[in-house]
């Protein structure tokens, strides 16, 4: 709150609140048909409502002071962040493999094996490995496959290479 705000709130509120001491003594002159009196606390009366009147001229202009301050603080932190959204950018613009290799780690996860896990694993593969092995040394069993010609009643058998345990029969 600005300083001419302040002042002339107070000084308003204390001039407002000492004109009901000489408006109070008016009205007892009155009472006793003292004009003498009743004037000169008009005149009292007439004069703190006067400073409480600039008083609060003074707390209006300070109050538009305060609302301008207001005004530019907003304007410039306005800018600011516009400034700072434009650093960003520029920022992300320049650096895009660098996210792109921050999204790709920060989507991976990490496992550790335990020494448990270790043994099984090389046990799992030394089987499969030795499996693999008889399987190899035995020969593959090719069995024919008999084709059929449309409209003809050739028939070519064949030994099928590739595709083990599947024969075609086709019936005219």
């Amino acid at each position: 709150m600005n300083t001419k705000t302040m002042e002339g709130l107070v000084g308003a509120k204390t001039n407002m609140e000492m004109v009901n001491t000489p408006f109070r003594v008016y009205k007892q002159a009155r009472l006793k048909g003292d004009t003498e009196t009743m004037e000169r606390a008009m005149g009292y009366v007439n004069e703190f409502s006067e400073k409480a009147e600039s008083y609060k001229a003074k707390a209006d202009e300070g109050m538009k002071e305060d609302a301008k301050e207001a005004r530019e603080k907003a304007e410039q932190e306005r800018k600011q962040a516009i400034e700072k959204r434009r650093e960003e950018r520029k920022d992300s613009e320049k650096k895009p493999e660098e996210s792109k290799a921050k999204n790709e780690e920060s989507k991976m996860d990490s496992v550790e094996i335990s020494e448990d896990g270790k043994v099984l694993q090389k046990e799992t593969v030394t089987e499969k490995t030795v499996d693999a092995e008889v399987q190899s040394q035995k020969p593959a069993a090719q069995e024919p496959v008999t084709y059929v010609k449309a409209d003809t009643n050739i028939v070519e058998t064949s030994p099928m290479k590739e595709m083990k345990g599947a024969s075609v029969d086709c019936s005219v």
